[in-house]
């Protein structure tokens, strides 16, 4: 009997096991059917991931490839400032040093000013004279003007007189040679009474008085004749002496009437002179002043000073470089892009300029003008293609892009001439 217990038990306790393994196979078999399945799932999900980068990728090369260009030869560009001096002398002030920042107007360096200013007083002093000799000459034109129209007046008043004179010496000649013929009439009635007494007082019909009396009075005709013909004589001398006299007033007067105007126009001409002497001495007093300006030497830009070769004490000559001053606002961007690159950008285009040197921070700007030639041509060798094997090589252009917002995108002035940049230009 309990034997047969035993057995049951036995018995039972291997079904149970063998209920149990086999519920433990199953759980094992469902496991693995679900540890595939999520595999399965997983490998898809990853087919599916790598598609979409790939979709992505080139969609973005498209992109990149159809609407920017970009480049890599780019870099910023600026102006710098070579200072020099524009005058000669001693250097007696230097107030800045190399990698200093300077505003425009600020004070660089001094030269001694002593000889300027000299030359400058110099100038002035001589402007002064010029101006006062100007001023006698101006006086004297209206004085010349005056003293001359007197001068024709006269000669004209005395040509006048003259002919009065001479006319009056012709009247004198001929009342002359009236009285010559009154004379000689006398002279002539005296002779015959004479003739009519000399038989009357040979025969005593006359007395000897009478007689005496008629030879007188025909001696006195003969003696007035004389006169007479003397008086025709002076009086002809006198008109010739007239005439004479009218002959030089006319000459006078033509000689004034001619170079009256030439006198005037002489005066007026130093006038002129002086004048222009003015401009000249204004001329050299604003020299003198720009070269007095010239011994303080200023920046002429905001920027920072560079290869600084001057000191206290140096003697400059015209022209001599004293340092650079490279702007720190005045930039832009010249990028060399490959002539492929070039098939849609215009100017106006946007572009985005990263910097190296910071990150690859960013800043705004736009296309300004593209080159006129490539840079090989613009090279000190430019090459000869006509010459040898050619190999085609692909050329690139410079192009310059312009900040468009540099004040506030650069408040703290970190760009500097010489940056590595890559532009990227919106071409669509």
């Amino acid at each position: 009997m309990a034997d047969e217990q035993n057995r049951s038990g036995a018995q039972a306790a291997d079904q149970s096991a063998e209920i149990n393994g086999n519920a433990q196979t199953s759980a094992v078999a469902q496991s693995e059917t679900n540890d595939s399945a999520e595999t399965n799932g997983n490998r898809t999900f990853a087919v599916i991931g790598v598609v979409l980068l790939i979709v992505l990728g080139a969609a973005f090369f498209y992109w990149r490839s159809t609407f920017v260009e970009d480049t890599d030869d780019a870099q910023v560009d600026g102006n710098l400032y070579q200072i020099s001096s524009r005058v000669s002398g001693q250097v007696v002030k230097v107030t800045v040093d190399d990698n200093q920042t300077v505003q425009a107007g600020q004070l660089l360096a001094e030269i001694d000013p002593t000889d300027y200013q000299v030359a400058l007083d110099q100038a002035q002093a001589n402007l002064a004279s010029a101006q006062a000799e100007f001023a006698q000459a101006t006086v004297n034109v209206p004085i010349t003007q005056v003293t001359v129209g007197t001068v024709v007046s006269t000669t004209a008043s005395d040509v006048k007189g003259s002919n009065d004179i001479v006319a009056q010496a012709e009247k004198q000649v001929e009342a002359a040679n009236a009285r010559v013929a009154e004379a000689k009439a006398n002279a002539l009635k005296a002779q015959a009474d004479v003739d009519r007494y000399t038989p009357l007082v040979e025969k005593d019909v006359i007395s000897k008085q009478q007689y005496d009396a008629a030879v007188a009075a025909a001696a006195a005709s003969k003696a007035a004749v004389a006169g007479a013909e003397a008086e025709v004589l002076a009086a002809q001398n006198a008109v010739a002496s007239a005439r004479q006299r009218l002959a030089q007033a006319e000459a006078q007067s033509a000689q004034s009437v001619k170079n009256g105007p030439d006198q005037v126009r002489v005066q007026q001409s130093r006038a002129a002179a002086a004048a222009a002497t003015i401009q000249q001495a204004q001329a050299r007093v604003e020299q003198a002043r720009l070269n007095l300006s010239y011994t303080r030497i200023t920046a002429p830009v905001a920027g920072i000073v560079n290869k600084k070769n001057v000191e206290v004490g140096a003697n400059l000559a015209a022209g001599q470089d004293l340092m650079t001053i490279i702007p720190l606002t005045d930039l832009w961007v010249t990028a060399n892009f490959k002539e492929t690159q070039l098939t849609r950008m215009r100017a106006g285009q946007k572009v985005t300029i990263k910097v190296d040197a910071y990150g690859g921070r960013k800043f705004s700007g736009a296309v300004t003008q593209i080159g006129g030639a490539t840079g090989s041509m613009l090279s000190l060798f430019p090459p000869e293609n006509a010459t040898g094997n050619y190999v085609k090589v692909v050329q690139r252009l410079p192009v310059r892009i312009d900040f468009t917002n540099l004040q506030q995108e650069d408040g703290d002035y970190v760009l500097r001439p010489g940056l590595s940049v890559t532009p990227v230009v919106e071409v669509k």
